[in-house]
């Protein structure tokens, strides 16, 4: 900037220098007075010598072409020389108003270069204080990549760590696995152990109730002061009879109905309700299939110390006799217990197809009777008296007062935990867990309702 404006300055010197000589030599050349002009321009002083006159070229006349005589005479000639001198002060003015305008363009222009150049110093000024920034800018920004490259490393230690805890919890899972498929079949090995102890166990029961039972009717024949002779045996038609005995033991007992072709063993509750109740149907563990023809509902079937169906024939003549009660227990999987029980219970005769006879419901197992309608059938698989085109007792499977396939089935398929959902055919009871959810075990057992 500071090269451009001393360039500007020495063409203005040069230029008002070339106008002083070229005036200077047309003074000499007119030999006339001289005017002189000075000018003063920053450091600069100029002086302008300039010519009184200048001659100016005669008119053109006719005759022979001017020599240089001729023209000698022209200058010296008095009205020549006062046009001469008249045309030199027009130049000299109008070189004056250039040299004016010179100046003014020049002066402009210095003015425009020293904004300019003020310009350029704020700029350059600028410019070094957005280097400044730049340059902070920088550094952040390599600080940042600093502490973006140790960031790095250290999300790359974590995930080689997490890694490294992963495969360690694969194979704990899979040694887990292992584990728990050895011990699953250690538990089938233990429950099959337990289903055959408790078989045993309870083969072991019925030997020990069968012997409690003959000690303690030898004892009470003793205590009453009567010799019983060998094959002599006290009899009773229920256990509500042995229990009023004095027998106060829950077991198998023998029990001797009137117009039944033989003695009947039957398991006693003697602990619920104050005993006395004759239990007619057991289920407990699936171990007996229920799934049975009309003869067999009818003279009952199974052991009386496990599962077992007393026989339709035998409750027909005993709820005959007198007024009878019907508690009916229910049990589900997850370890619920709920009973109903029917003050009134009657079962009609094989001519009447058992037909079911129930009063005064009360109990936990629901807020009205789950059990069947007043009047239902008993059917079988080879015996239809339900009230349904379907066969209730083939499609459900079991035998039971199905009416039109009914709210219950007692004597249903027995089906174990975890697969006892959504099966119709199931042992179920509506108004407990669903007309599709079937139970762990039921217990039905009657008691004359004068107990």
């Amino acid at each position: 900037m500071w090269a451009l404006r001393l360039g500007l300055v020495a063409l203005a010197c040069a230029t008002t220098a070339l106008c002083a000589t070229r005036a200077q030599r047309r003074a000499l050349d007119g030999g006339g007075r001289r005017r002189y002009h000075r000018v003063q321009h920053g450091h600069c002083s100029y002086t302008f010598v300039l010519p009184e006159a200048d001659p100016l070229p005669c008119p053109a006349s006719p005759g022979p072409a001017p020599g240089p005589a001729n023209v000698l005479l022209q200058r010296d000639s008095p009205a020549g020389t006062a046009h001469a001198g008249h045309g030199a002060a027009q130049r000299l003015q109008h070189l004056e108003r250039i040299l004016e305008n010179s100046t003014q363009w020049l002066l402009k222009v210095l003015n425009q270069t020293w904004r300019i150049e003020m310009q350029l110093q704020e700029n350059s000024l600028s410019t070094t204080k957005l280097e400044k920034q730049l340059l902070l800018q920088t550094n952040e920004i390599h600080k940042l990549q600093n502490r973006n490259n140790i960031l790095e490393v250290r999300v790359l230690e974590m995930e080689t760590k997490q890694q490294a805890e992963l495969a360690g919890a694969h194979l704990e899972k899979e040694k887990l696995q292992r584990l728990l498929s050895r011990q699953s079949g250690t538990i089938e090995e233990l429950e099959k152990t337990l289903l055959a102890a408790s078989a045993n166990t309870s083969l072991l029961q019925r030997q020990q109730l069968q012997l409690l039972q003959s000690v303690q009717s030898l004892v009470r024949l003793v205590s009453q002061g009567r010799a019983m002779s060998p094959g002599q045996e006290q009899q009773f038609q229920d256990c509500a009879e042995v229990r009023r005995a004095g027998i106060r033991t829950s077991g198998v007992y023998t029990l001797h109905i009137a117009n039944l072709s033989e003695p009947k063993k039957a398991y006693c509750d003697m602990e619920t309700d104050q005993g006395g109740w004759t239990v007619i149907q057991l289920r407990a563990n699936g171990s007996l299939s229920f799934q049975r023809s009309w003869r067999e509902y009818k003279q009952g079937f199974g052991d009386a110390a496990g599962e077992y169906w007393l026989g339709n024939e035998a409750v027909h003549l005993l709820t005959s006799r007198v007024p009878y009660t019907l508690r009916v227990e229910l049990q589900d999987w997850e370890g619920g217990q709920v009973y109903a029980q029917y003050g009134k219970f009657q079962l009609g005769s094989e001519r009447q197809l058992y037909r079911l006879s129930l009063q005064d419901y009360s109990g936990t197992a629901g807020q009205q009777s789950g059990l069947a309608l007043q009047g239902t059938q008993f059917s079988t698989r080879d015996a239809d008296n339900d009230n349904c085109l379907c066969k209730c007792a083939q499609m459900l499977s079991g035998g039971w007062w199905f009416d039109a396939c009914g709210l219950s089935n007692l004597n249903g398929i027995y089906y174990p935990a975890r697969n006892n959902i959504r099966k119709l055919n199931g042992i179920r009871w509506h108004h407990f867990q669903g007309p599709s959810y079937s139970l762990k075990g039921t217990r039905m057992m009657i008691r004359p309702t004068s107990f």
